[in-house]
């Protein structure tokens, strides 16, 4: 059964090597028959948090915020891209994350994370882990670690070397895990509504 998975992406930074990892997933992700949608949060250009979107009258979010509203409303799945900046997380990822709330329940996410250096983000994604659960997202224990981005992946997003055919492998197990837990949910809300 296909999937509606939002990748959510947030560097703001000029040389994003992150996107690469953004569009290796979209692809794999199609590859698989789903429907992958990327939010990047600098193309979306939501200000500093002051109002979350349901701080807004009905109708009365920017067109930005409502756009995102109704994709991350209709996903069945999530992968947070998640590149570390200094042992945490990237506040354009956050910044993003925390204009919603009732938006992100009872749909499980994933988080992809990666790092110029070799330990891949991790110490970023532990940090997601606690973040997501308070928003109403399971994540699933399978992660997917990028170290050393600029080597792993060129600047389309396509595997290099040795640790491009290691990403090739481990996407398996990743997207499978996420859609075991998608279609768990799925079938579980279809058959109960959510308690809140």
């Amino acid at each position: 059964m296909p999937l509606d998975i939002v990748l959510l992406y947030g560097s703001y930074r000029r040389d994003r090597l992150g996107i690469r990892l953004a569009q290796f997933l979209l692809s794999r992700f199609e590859a698989r028959g789903d429907r992958p949608m990327l939010i990047d949060a600098k193309a979306v250009g939501l200000p500093m948090l002051d109002r979350m979107y349901k701080e807004h009258a009905k109708g009365e979010a920017p067109e930005n915020m409502e756009r995102a509203a109704e994709t991350i409303r209709t996903a069945d799945a999530f992968v947070f891209i998640a590149g570390e900046y200094n042992n945490g997380v990237q506040p354009g990822l956050k910044n993003l994350t925390d204009h919603f709330l009732e938006e992100w329940f009872w749909r499980p996410a994933a988080i992809a994370c990666y790092s110029r250096g070799i330990f891949g983000g991790v110490r970023a994604m532990m940090n997601w882990r606690v973040t997501l659960a308070e928003m109403g997202m399971p994540t699933i224990s399978s992660i997917f670690p990028v170290g050393q981005i600029g080597q792993a992946l060129d600047p389309e997003g396509m595997p290099t070397g040795d640790a491009g055919a290691r990403l090739e492998r481990n996407f398996v197990k990743f997207a499978e895990d996420l859609a075991w837990w998608a279609e768990a949910a799925k079938a579980q809300r279809a058959l109960k509504a959510p308690p809140y």
